[in-house]
């Protein structure tokens, strides 16, 4: 799985959060859930909160598998080329919209804050163009082309 250090350090530190936050609450909800009905066969706390345990430790597992997986990306940056965990300005030339967009690794993606997958159509379209340059798109909506405004370091994002 290839993914940039900012994406590895998120996936790291959501993982954290689970295995200590995440199983503690859980713990606590089933320790209420025991302590407030004896029957455990027909108590539905008590069998929520194992539910909830089973997703959690679901959740930790592929995180675990992800970190463990994971092909850590280092952009080359300097090389005025469109590459992973950088960032690059493009204009639609259909539209004349401009994008500020960040190329990740899949597990990352986030479109709506302007982190697209490197699998993704547009970003196999633009990975190793440079300034000037047009990308052609097959999208759904159909054949966009995209022209390279700007490459430049993506800057680190909190959270």
């Amino acid at each position: 799985m290839i993914i940039t250090r900012d994406g590895l350090r998120r996936l790291s530190d959501e993982l954290e959060r689970l295995k200590v936050d995440g199983r503690r609450a859980v713990a606590e909800r089933i320790a209420l859930a025991v302590a407030s009905e004896s029957n455990r066969d027909e108590n539905a706390e008590f069998q929520e909160a194992r539910t909830e345990q089973a997703l959690l430790e679901q959740r930790i597992s592929t995180l675990e598998e992800r970190v463990r997986s994971a092909m850590l990306v280092e952009p080359r940056l300097g090389n005025g080329r469109v590459d992973v965990g950088e960032r690059s300005r493009v204009r639609d030339l259909a539209t004349g919209e401009r994008l500020e967009l960040e190329l990740v690794g899949p597990f990352e993606a986030d479109p709506f804050a302007g982190r697209i997958s490197i699998a993704s159509p547009v970003g196999r379209a633009i990975v190793g163009l440079r300034r000037g340059q047009i990308a052609e798109v097959d999208a759904p909506r159909g054949r966009r082309q995209y022209k390279v405004l700007a490459v430049e370091p993506a800057a680190a994002t909190a959270g």
